[in-house]
């Protein structure tokens, strides 16, 4: 079971730091930090009185049902132009797609085409 709602005590109203959450809670860093990540986008503020599978509900969104051939496909002239500069990932390129098209694809799916 996750431990988001422990995440968000911690952070708030402990004022803890993500690695000490994780070492507390036994988790990896990583997972703490995508919670508070999560939390923070959702629009959400603490206390939080929702139940735990809503809050996991509003911080974990369904994928969105949208068949491959309905999604939009990221300008790939424009991709490949943006990889020749420096500093730009594709983990870049990806974030900057799916805040444009939110129903476009995931990551995996981005880095292999």
């Amino acid at each position: 079971m996750r431990k988001i709602r422990e995440v968000l005590r911690l952070k708030f109203d402990c004022g803890l730091s993500v690695r000490k959450i994780a070492r507390s809670l036994g988790t990896g860093h990583s997972s703490a930090g995508d919670y508070l990540c999560r939390f923070a986008a959702s629009g959400l503020s603490w206390p939080c009185s929702l139940s735990d599978a809503e809050l996991e509900r509003q911080l974990f969104p369904p994928a969105p049902a949208v068949p491959s051939e309905q999604r939009p496909l990221p300008d790939w002239a424009w991709v490949h132009a943006e990889l020749r500069r420096p500093g730009v990932t594709l983990a870049l390129l990806w974030q900057e797609y799916r805040l444009s098209q939110p129903q476009g694809f995931q990551y995996s799916w981005f880095c292999e085409h």
